[in-house]
């Protein structure tokens, strides 16, 4: 008997879509979720990108660009991207603007000094920023002004939630709500505070779900992540999930929610305490999560962000309804190849018995739980899929659980023209050869890993 972490039925993607405005489908965007793509695989020749804007651990004058396709694995776009002309830079949180710009807000000083400002910025390419202004929040006897993070509602209108104190106690902080009142974004509204959630609370991030405003935001006394629901963005929230109730720990601040390709919803969060960066995931609207896991390159380096996801061209392409082979970009001579049911890498080459050329051809089908990932068949009509996280060929049986392990989301390979299959299921699962078997791992980071999960599509041996 095999033990398989637990994995999102169809049905609970298909609620968690339904969930959500027509309006949010037809256009593929999702509101609350700062201009985010439609959760579903990308298109052949499109790409997931979800992008971060960190300060760091050892500097918090100037912050990092970093970009995924798949928001585990994160590159370095460009270090050392934005410094300001003054003060610091801390808690940058980023979205994309209708006027096609990416924006930044972030905390001014740091956290051991008097702060009533928070910044902004502004970006054509996410490389390249420049400063725009420095904004006091009118709020009276105001200590600190922290942690902004942008919230983009249902009806387009921009939001930035700010935790601020006041100078009777510096240490209390309480969520309030800016709106801007041009398109600019130069202008706000009086902030006005998050009803319900109250004071000692911080790094509120909030995303909406149909006409539910969710809200996650961390204890300041008890460290720990808590979460509020309300009907409206300015509230009353009625905090529902206390301690460590979704089993993240303690001393962890600076959430950040996002929609996967998947319809699951992914969690960020600053593990101060340890040092890592985390995330957890939720495939039931945020009722139960994952173990938390350290993200593999950012940990010890990246500090408080938020992310945003796009949906942007120049991605993997692999025409379906037709038959390949699959060659290994790090052992070139080798190539996928079904044997006695399971998926090896040998050596196939033209000298090689008919037979096995026959066993390392298949046909790419169209994804069996999403249109936009792949599936793969063989000769006999059988999928492949993961089991016990072993890459092997079995019959359909016709039941959810069985099209999610026989459906991998493409995304690029290392070299030109090479797919990474990730496992739709499992993100951040991909298929990779180890000991010449294919086989279903979470991604390291490393560029060992990345070679190692590429193909390269090519004319079928068969």
């Amino acid at each position: 008997m095999t033990t398989r972490p637990p994995a999102p039925s169809r049905r609970t993607l298909l609620r968690a879509l339904t969930a959500l405005p027509v309006t949010a489908l037809a256009l593929g965007e999702l509101p609350g979720l700062l201009g985010a793509a439609e959760a579903a695989a990308p298109a052949s020749g499109y790409a997931t990108r979800y992008t971060i804007v960190p300060f760091l651990n050892s500097d918090d004058g100037t912050v990092n660009v970093y970009q995924s396709d798949d928001a585990t694995d994160f590159r370095l776009l460009q270090s050392s991207a934005y410094t300001p002309p003054a003060n610091r830079i801390r808690d940058a949180s980023i979205f994309k603007h209708t006027d096609g710009y990416y924006y930044i807000t972030y905390t001014t000083h740091t956290w051991q000094d008097v702060s009533t400002t928070i910044g902004f910025a502004r970006s054509a390419d996410r490389v390249n920023w420049t400063f725009l202004y420095d904004y006091t929040i009118p709020i009276t006897n105001l200590s600190r002004a922290w942690a902004p993070e942008w919230f983009v509602d249902s009806d387009a209108g921009v939001n930035v939630i700010v935790s601020c104190s006041t100078t009777d106690d510096e240490w209390i902080f309480t969520p309030y709500v800016l709106t801007a009142t041009d398109s600019a974004l130069t202008a706000w509204t009086a902030p006005t505070a998050l009803s319900g959630i109250g004071p000692n609370h911080i790094d509120t991030y909030i995303v909406k779900v149909g006409s539910t405003y969710h809200a996650f935001t961390k204890n300041e006394t008890a460290k720990y992540i808590e979460y509020a629901t309300a009907t409206s963005l300015t509230g009353p929230y009625t905090i529902s999930r206390t301690g460590d109730w979704a089993g993240w720990g303690s001393y962890r601040e600076g959430p950040s929610v996002i929609q996967l390709d998947n319809g699951g919803w992914r969690i960020f969060f600053d593990g101060y305490g340890d040092g890592n960066y985390y995330y957890s995931d939720s495939h039931d609207t945020f009722a139960t999560w994952t173990a938390p896991t350290a993200l593999p390159t950012l940990s010890g380096t990246a500090r408080h962000f938020t992310v945003i996801k796009e949906t942007v061209t120049g991605g993997a392409s692999l025409t379906k309804n037709a038959t390949r082979s699959f060659r290994s970009v790090n052992y070139p001579t080798r190539y996928w190849e079904e044997a006695s049911s399971l998926l090896d890498l040998p050596v196939v080459t033209g000298s090689s018995a008919t037979a096995d050329k026959q066993a390392a051809t298949f046909t790419v089908v169209a994804g069996l739980a999403d249109a936009g990932g792949y599936s793969f068949r063989d000769a006999a009509g059988n999928y492949l899929r993961h089991y016990d996280f072993r890459g092997r060929f079995d019959a359909n049986d016709g039941t959810a659980a069985f099209a999610e392990d026989a459906t991998f989301v493409a995304r690029t390979g290392t070299a030109t023209g090479s797919v990474r299959f990730e496992s739709y299921n499992y993100p951040g699962y991909y298929l990779r050869h180890y000991n010449y078997q294919l086989r279903v791992n979470i991604s390291d980071g490393t560029d060992l890993f990345r070679q190692d999960s590429s193909f390269v599509p090519v004319a079928s041996w068969a």
